[in-house]
């Protein structure tokens, strides 16, 4: 506790904190700081831990470590992993030749395979096999939609792939890789995705028509941004291991596909996914572009093009 002399003052070495009673003195007291001049002071008084790190380095105060992995980008410098895409099979909607892309049902039995999906499943499952892809184990991520969840369970008994709940290798996916939501399509025949996909041809954020009955209706930018997340989270969660991605539709692989490969994504449908495909994420797997008559014939001498 501070205590003060009989005449009310601070003893020394105190009095040097008090503000200066003189009116001259009064200016250099107050004065503003120099930032550069309390820069300087604090430098020279770095504890001697410190001193031994480069103070002209970026971030002198740091250890050196493991080289980290930034933010995940499209196209990525390189992956971490390896990855195989795939679609699940038909689904009982598809089956009956409707669209069904309310997240609403996903978990339901009537999103789940049709007969001819679960066969299309287990074609998939052997051929991950005669690729090895679990040859040194796995992870597999499906969408928690019914077809992709059934077909993860398909593909995990094919290749042997733990299911015990101390050591599961299906990992669960919960929005992520939702099937595209296509709005007012909801529910038409499957054909009126030739449609959508004209409107993605001309830019990657035109959406499907919305509708009020709680099915979203997205872009491919907005599921662009879906599986980047998607990627940067297995990027960071594991090195050098394999990784299943098991979607409910074609859309997810597709747009995530061409970022992966650095396709314009407005041709992502170039690379469609049938039910129970599967495909190794190959960089160089970019399909023959074929460009536009518009995009090779120019006119030199507008108005007259002859």
């Amino acid at each position: 506790m501070l205590t003060t002399s009989a005449s009310g003052t601070l003893p020394p070495p105190y009095p040097a904190l008090l503000p200066p009673t003189n009116p001259k003195d009064v200016a250099k007291f107050f004065r503003p700081i120099d930032r550069r001049d309390l820069l300087t002071s604090l430098a020279i008084s770095i504890p001697p831990f410190f001193t031994s790190f480069n103070l002209n380095s970026p971030n002198p105060l740091s250890i050196p470590i493991a080289e980290a992995r930034g933010l995940f980008q499209m196209p990525p410098v390189r992956l971490s992993n390896r990855y195989f895409l795939v679609r699940a099979g038909e689904s009982e909607f598809e089956s009956l030749g409707i669209i069904n892309t309310n997240p609403v049902a996903k978990t339901s039995m009537d999103s789940g395979l049709s007969e001819k999906g679960k066969k299309q499943t287990v074609r998939a499952a052997l051929m991950l096999k005669a690729m090895g892809a679990c040859e040194r184990n796995c992870w597999i991520w499906p969408s928690i939609t019914q077809r992709a969840y059934q077909a993860a369970e398909i593909i995990a008994a094919v290749n042997g792939v733990s299911r015990r709940c101390t050591n599961n290798y299906i990992v669960p996916e919960y929005s992520f890789l939702d099937a595209r939501g296509l709005g007012a399509y909801e529910g038409s025949n499957l054909e009126s995705i030739s449609k959508v996909y004209e409107s993605d041809s001309l830019s990657p954020n035109i959406k499907p028509p919305p509708i009020d009955d709680g099915t979203p209706n997205e872009s491919v930018a907005d599921v662009f941004v879906r599986v980047t997340q998607l990627m940067s989270i297995l990027e960071t969660q594991y090195s050098e291991d394999t990784v299943i991605i098991v979607s409910p539709d074609s859309d997810n692989l597709t747009i995530l596909q061409a970022g992966l490969v650095g396709l314009d994504l407005r041709r992502h449908s170039d690379l469609s996914f049938g039910p129970g495909e599967v495909r190794f994420v190959d960089p160089s797997s970019i399909p023959t572009y074929k460009q536009p008559a518009s995009a090779v014939y120019k006119c030199l001498n507008p108005p007259s093009c002859t």
